[in-house]
C-alpha cells in the first residue's frame, strides 16, 4: 500500500472513530455503531435503491416481536342503531395488527478491497465516499436479492450452494407461501403444478393472469387500490407489448393501444421490474407492503488491516427482519409456463 494510500485510508478510519465516539484504534475490533449513525448508514442504502426509496425501512427496537403494522387494514365504515344495539358502536384497528411476529436475525454484510484497488483510488478526493458507497449499493442489491429469493435462515449460510441469498434470511415471497396459502396462485388446477400460458390455453398472456389474480387472491376492500404493482423480473418483461386481456393483436397495434393506456402496464397495473425477482413469478400488491425491519443499536462493525492478504477487511452486521405488513393486500403468483396449445386441443379461454 502507498503512503498516501495510506493516509487516506487513516483519514477515513478516523472519521469512522469519531462519529461513533470511538478511538482512532477501537475501529480494529468490534464496535456498536452509534445509532444516528445506524440510521444515516440506513437512510443511504434505501436512497441508493429506487425500489428501497419505495418501501418501509424501519427501526424496532427489540430483535422480536409484534409486526408494526404499517399502513391501513381493512374497511372503517359502519353504522349502528345505538338505541337498540346493547353492544354499541364498536371500533375498527385504524393499523394492520395481526398475531404474525418478526424476526430479526443478524446478517453479515462484510467485505475487503485489496491494497492494489485502494492505491487506485487514493488519488481521487472523494475516496472515502467512493468505499462508502460500494458497501451502500451492495448492501442495497443483497436485501433486494435476500427479500425475494431467502427461504430461511442457517446458522451458516452457503453462497455456493445458495448463489440468491436463498438461506440468510426468510424473504418476502416465502412468508406468503407458508403464512398465506390463500393468497399464492401456484397452479391453474389442483395438481396441476404450473400455470399455462399462451394461445388457447386458459390464459392467452400475462395480462390476464394478473387481472385473474387480483380479483381472485386480492382482498375485496383492496382490489381497487391505485397503488397495487405487478412486480417482476426482467425475463416476463423483456418481450412484453402490454396487450389488452386476452386480446390478441399485431405488436404494433398492442405497443400503440397500451401507450394509451400507460406505458409497462400488465393486467392493468403498473408493472414493476426489479433485480434478482425469481423468473415465472409475479407479486401483485402495494410496495408500502413491504418493509425491512432492523433493530435498533444492533449494527457491530470492525475495520481491519490485513496484510497476511494485502486488503483491508470491514466486517459489518445488522440484525434484519423482511416483512409483508398486510398479507390481505397480497397475491403471488408462480410456476407460469409460456406454451401455446395445439389447436386441436384448445378450449374457450378467459376473456376468449
Amino acid at each position: 500500500m502507498k503512503n498516501i494510500t495510506r493516509e487516506q485510508l487513516n483519514a477515513y478510519r478516523q472519521c469512522v472513530a469519531e462519529a461513533n465516539g470511538i478511538t482512532f484504534s477501537d475501529t480494529k475490533t468490534k464496535f456498536t455503531v452509534e445509532p444516528s449513525i445506524q440510521q444515516k448508514l440506513e437512510t443511504k442504502v434505501q436512497e441508493s435503491s429506487e425500489f428501497l426509496s419505495k418501501i418501509n425501512i424501519v427501526p424496532v427496537d427489540e430483535m422480536s416481536g409484534e409486526l408494526l403494522g404499517l399502513g391501513i387494514a381493512g374497511t372503517l365504515a359502519s353504522t349502528t342503531d345505538t338505541s337498540k344495539s346493547k353492544e354499541g358502536r364498536e371500533t375498527q384497528d385504524l393499523t394492520n395488527m395481526d398475531s404474525r411476529q418478526y424476526q430479526c436475525v443478524q446478517i453479515n454484510y462484510d467485505t475487503h478491497i485489496t491494497y492494489g484497488q485502494l492505491d487506485l483510488w487514493a488519488k481521487f478526493p472523494d475516496f472515502k465516499k467512493r468505499i462508502s458507497d460500494l458497501k451502500t449499493k451492495r448492501i442495497a442489491l443483497d436485501r433486494i436479492m435476500i427479500g425475494f429469493n431467502g427461504t430461511s435462515h442457517s446458522k451458516t449460510s452457503n453462497r455456493k450452494t445458495n448463489p440468491l441469498l436463498q438461506d440468510v434470511q426468510k424473504g418476502w415471497l416465502e412468508q406468503i407461501r407458508q403464512d398465506a396459502p390463500e393468497r399464492h396462485f401456484k397452479e391453474e388446477t389442483q395438481g396441476a403444478g404450473v400455470i399455462k400460458v399462451g394461445k388457447g390455453q386458459t390464459y392467452q398472456n400475462i395480462d390476464a393472469v394478473v387481472y385473474s389474480a387480483v380479483n381472485d387472491f386480492i382482498a375485496t376492500w383492496h382490489q381497487e387500490d391505485t397503488e397495487l404493482v405487478a412486480i417482476m423480473g426482467r425475463d416476463l418483461l423483456a418481450d412484453k407489448y402490454f396487450p389488452l386481456v386476452n386480446d390478441i393483436k399485431q405488436p404494433t397495434e398492442t405497443m400503440a393501444a397500451d401507450i394509451i393506456i400507460s406505458q409497462k402496464r400488465v393486467g392493468g397495473l403498473q408493472a414493476v421490474r426489479v433485480p434478482s425477482f425469481p423468473k415465472n413469478t409475479i407479486l401483485i400488491t402495494r410496495l408500502d407492503n413491504l418493509s425491512i425491519y432492523y433493530q435498533n443499536g444492533k449494527n457491530r462493525r470492525a475495520i481491519i488491516d490485513n496484510p497476511k492478504f494485502d486488503r483491508i477487511e470491514d466486517y459489518m452486521s445488522s440484525n434484519d427482519a423482511f416483512v409483508v405488513e398486510n398479507l390481505d393486500c397480497v397475491a403471488l403468483i408462480e410456476n407460469l409456463v409460456f406454451e401455446d396449445k395445439p389447436k386441436a386441443e384448445s378450449t374457450e379461454s378467459v376473456g376468449g
